[in-house]
């Protein structure tokens, strides 16, 4: 299985609903909740610097962008291959 990793913030509904998707599908996702943990925003803008809006997701390490993206790559049926991936 990829390794997911999703930077959000407290009270967003698009972080919420990208969290859904990815657990109807079986995914673990490490979630990182840049306001409980303000350092992780420079680490976010490190690894993708044009981020502005939450949430941003990696899978196997590239970022794919935020929750329209995450549906749109459902939508395309993409998204399941990319999660199936092993990121060892």
């Amino acid at each position: 299985m990829a390794k997911v990793e999703i930077y959000t913030k407290d009270y967003c509904p698009y972080c919420t609903k990208a969290k859904m998707l990815l657990g109807q599908l079986g995914a673990e996702y490490e979630e990182i909740d840049v306001s409980r943990q303000p350092e992780k925003m420079a680490e976010l803008l490190e690894r993708r610097p044009s981020a502005r809006t939450m949430p941003q997701i990696f899978i196997g390490g590239k970022g794919i962008g935020g929750c329209d993206d995450l549906y749109a790559l459902h939508s395309a049926g993409e998204l399941e291959g990319m999660l199936t991936v092993n990121s060892d």
